[in-house]
């Protein structure tokens, strides 16, 4: 759906969504020994599609290209499934309402190198993308908060869909919908702000902080750096008192059958 739903924002033409199903199951069959046997790693998939319309300009395709690239992929991060610090700089931003922001689509990734980059030389891994205050993403990935908010619940948050400005995927979507079934909290996919998480902090209703994507599965964020100002949060280390680390695990059981589960699509 996120795919389609990206092809259809940038107007190339329709595939056939059972084909395109298909197409990568054929492919992860060919592919198979490219499949790394230990756990933590994984055969990454990337569906692509370019325009191959006969002209230069600015206008939807009548014909394109659609490729899948394939890669074995470790641990994300250099420091392995490690807790990751963040930047928070309100310079840049990820994504503007109205745009693209919710689509898988190149024009998003560009322009985060540099801000990437600054990050890096700031002792951090990735950038805590707000706009005007409010909390959108972290790097590529969903961005979650475990608190107990102000009202003495135990609440799971991310922002919503409806402002454009986050992807969704299905990561993001194993993660609230894991969280529903254990009714361990609950979930609120919500505007909140940058300020809101600092005052959770200072008055230590923050139980956990973690990120979600394709690659990265679940990355506990160990801290935000914000103005000068290093703010840490608590870092379960096991999936007894880590919500992050526990569906991180139950992820992992479902892609590496070690767990019957109809989220596995079994090919051989």
């Amino acid at each position: 759906a996120e795919y389609m739903g990206s092809m259809r924002r940038l107007c190339l033409p329709d595939i056939d969504e059972t084909e395109f199903i298909e197409s990568l199951k054929q492919y992860v069959l060919l592919e198979k020994e490219w499949i790394p046997p230990a756990k933590g790693y994984s055969l990454y998939l990337r569906p692509t599609c370019i325009s191959t319309h006969g002209i230069l300009g600015i206008a939807p395709a009548a014909s394109a290209l659609m490729y899948i690239i394939a890669s074995p992929v470790g641990p994300y991060y250099k420091s392995g499934f490690k807790p990751i610090k963040l930047l928070v700089d309100e310079r840049y931003a990820r994504a503007a309402i109205g745009g693209t922001g919710n689509f898988k689509v190149g024009a998003n990734y560009g322009p985060t190198i540099l801000p990437q980059v600054e990050a890096s030389y700031a002792g951090c891994s990735q950038v805590l993308w707000v706009n005007d205050d409010v909390v959108t993403e972290v790097g590529s990935m969903n961005f979650f908060v475990l608190w107990i908010n102000e009202q003495g619940q135990r609440e799971l948050i991310t922002a919503p869909l409806t402002q454009g400005t986050v992807l969704p995927g299905v990561t993001r979507d194993c993660v609230l919908e894991l969280t529903r079934q254990w009714n361990v909290a609950s979930v609120k996919e919500e505007i909140f702000t940058l300020t809101s998480m600092l005052r959770a902090h200072k008055e230590g209703r923050i139980l956990e902080v973690f990120g979600s994507g394709t690659a990265a599965i679940i990355s506990q964020i160990s801290s935000i750096h914000h103005k000068g100002v290093d703010y840490d949060f608590p870092c379960p280390n096991d999936a007894k008192d880590s919500l992050g680390i526990r569906i991180l695990e139950e992820i992992q059981a479902i892609q590496y059958g070690e767990k019957e589960h109809p989220w596995s699509v079994a090919l051989d």
